[in-house]
């Protein structure tokens, strides 16, 4: 099985004849455990289905640090740089663990919200479902999760892993 690293914009369907009737799952990554707990998950019913992989990397459209700045200076060369390197480190180790687990890969990166992201890409994938991992932060339990926002937009099956 291949691991094909995209690194920039949206998930191209090549060779979409070779992929008829094979399961296409979406899977989102971001290194957090509850991402790997969910890449695994998904990686076994791929492999149990003859299906493939499409990893998605979310980053925000505007800076966190941006954000929350008050008025500091902010080095967005730095945090452009940062993020590259981010998504490179994911989709090596997006391809390293699909090819230990046997499974065929697309690693996706895209600018965004991350429930818009993972649909739209499902989408354009046709994939069958979409799996997260839940979030372990507390604040998200509060304010509505990636993982609640897929599941009641009920555009796609979703599937949250939890450990």
């Amino acid at each position: 099985m291949t691991a094909v690293p995209i690194t920039d914009g949206g998930a191209r369907d090549e060779g979409a004849a070779e992929h008829i009737g094979r399961q296409v799952l979406v899977v989102g990554v971001d290194g957090s455990p509850p991402s790997w707990d969910a890449f695994a998950w998904a990686a076994g019913a791929a492999r149990r289905g003859n299906g493939r992989l499409v990893a998605v990397f979310v980053t925000p459209m505007v800076e966190p640090e941006v954000a929350l700045s008050v008025g500091g200076p902010f080095n967005c060369h730095g945090a452009s740089e940062a993020r590259d390197q981010m998504a490179e480190q994911l989709a090596q180790e997006v391809a390293w663990r699909a090819e230990e687990l046997g499974v065929e890969v697309t690693f996706v990166r895209q600018k965004g919200g991350v429930a818009q992201v993972l649909t739209d890409v499902a989408r354009s994938q046709r994939a069958d479902l979409i799996a997260v991992g839940r979030s372990a932060k507390v604040l998200h339990r509060l304010a509505g999760s990636t993982s609640r926002r897929l599941v009641l937009s009920r555009d796609l099956p979703v599937i949250v892993v939890v450990p």
